[in-house]
C-alpha cells in the first residue's frame, strides 16, 4: 500500500475527519536530505476533525503522530501538517 493510503487510512481511523488531504510532496524535494527515488518521503496533510478541539498546537502534533504510529513516522522524512478542528 503507498504511503500516501497509509497515512490516509490511519487518521481515518483515528480520527472523526471531516477534511483530509495528504499530499506527495517528495518530486519537490529531489537531490535533498532524505529524498529516495520512488518518492513517498515528503508529505503535507491537511485534516479537519473535532477530535482537536481544545488542544493546543503541539497537542494536535503529538495526536497525528500517535496516530500514524513509530513504524510510518518513520518511513517518512517531513510530514508538514496544517490541523483543526
Amino acid at each position: 500500500m503507498p504511503v500516501k493510503d497509509e497515512i490516509e487510512s490511519a487518521l481515518r481511523d483515528a480520527f472523526a475527519v471531516k477534511r483530509l488531504s495528504v499530499t506527495d510532496v517528495s518530486e519537490a524535494h529531489r537531490g535533498h536530505a532524505g529524498f529516495r527515488e520512488g518518492g513517498e518521503t515528503h508529505f503535507d496533510v491537511v485534516i479537519v476533525a473535532p477530535d482537536f478541539d481544545g488542544l493546543s498546537r503541539v497537542a494536535k502534533h503529538r495526536a497525528v503522530h500517535s496516530a500514524l504510529g513509530a513504524e510510518l513516522i518513520a518511513r517518512i522524512h517531513a510530514l508538514s501538517l496544517d490541523i483543526s478542528a
